[in-house]
């Protein structure tokens, strides 16, 4: 989760879920208030955008949210794994604090301030489905996209 600062409603809340080997941001949620809610809105996006199949994992830092009753109910539901960060090693979930961090860079610190929580849900959900996801290459995936990535996964799947 990471805080992004407008001028109209404070402080709200990005909360990412991104698949290790594409890194493709596949579930996101962004809110004004950073609780379970939140996180499991995420989730739920995830799951919209992949197929639950085999050994699922899971990986989270130890905040309240994720070690919620409500959190790890539906992951039980779902029967995905949860895995979390060692205390006070953001090092554990580097990919996505490296997203975020990228995500800081290439689009919100160029704007002052967001005027409002509209705004800024707006511009996130661009730079994720329509930049990051689909035209950042990453030096870790090959100088791909994740989408590039997926596709290429996708279709050796297909021809094995």
């Amino acid at each position: 989760m990471t805080y992004i600062q407008t001028k109209r409603n404070g402080w709200c809340y990005l909360s990412t879920i991104m698949d290790l080997h594409s890194r493709r941001i596949i579930g996101y949620s962004f809110s004004k208030k950073m609780d379970t809610g939140l996180v499991l809105k995420t989730l739920e996006s995830a799951v919209k955008n992949r197929t639950i199949t085999g050994d699922l994992i899971i990986h989270t830092d130890l905040g309240s949210q994720y070690t919620s009753d409500d959190y790890n109910q539906r992951l039980t539901e779902l029967h995905i794994r949860h895995s979390y960060n060692r205390k006070g090693c953001p090092y554990d979930n580097a990919p996505v604090e490296s997203f975020h961090a990228s995500l800081k860079k290439e689009c919100v610190y160029p704007v002052p301030v967001f005027e409002n929580y509209e705004t800024a849900a707006a511009v996130l959900f661009e730079y994720v489905h329509a930049f990051y996801n689909r035209k950042r290459i990453h030096s870790s995936l090959g100088y791909q996209t994740p989408l590039q990535v997926e596709i290429a996964t996708l279709t050796s799947q297909m021809a094995a």
